[in-house]
């Protein structure tokens, strides 16, 4: 695959989870939803190591270290997005978090959320240049 390739596919799959996550939230899975968007965010940010290293980044979810990977300046709002969505990553995954989890992710709860994603997704997509 081109660098090309490469990018494009993170960006495609990144849009693909944005609308799934979508999805979701109408259904009133929120939990699933916010899992979701973590994924949104770690494939939008994917991209950026693609373009830094013409290589296939590592597997690494952890956003705030990718984004330090790929030395993005963020604001602090948006390093707190980061920090956020690596909290729905890890909640939603193991089992003894996922009932703490699923009681907090109310429909305003996580439309607040949600939107801060989508918010982030936007800008780093806009801001990718290659």
């Amino acid at each position: 695959m081109t660098k090309e390739e490469k990018i494009e596919y993170w960006l495609k799959t990144a849009e693909h989870d944005l609308n799934t996550a979508k999805g979701l939230f109408n259904i009133e899975h929120f939990d699933w939803c916010l899992f979701l968007s973590h994924l949104v965010l770690e494939k939008i940010l994917k991209p950026y190591y693609v373009r830094n290293n013409n290589d296939i980044p590592h597997k690494i979810h952890d956003l705030v270290r990718l984004a330090e990977k790929v030395n993005l300046k963020l604001t602090e709002e948006q390093f707190r997005v980061l920090e956020r969505a690596n909290y729905f990553n890890m909640s939603a995954r193991y089992p003894d978090e996922k009932l703490k989890f699923y009681q907090i992710c109310t429909k305003d709860y996580t439309e607040l959320h949600f939107n801060e994603i989508n918010n982030l997704y936007l800008w780093l997509k806009s801001n990718l240049k290659y």
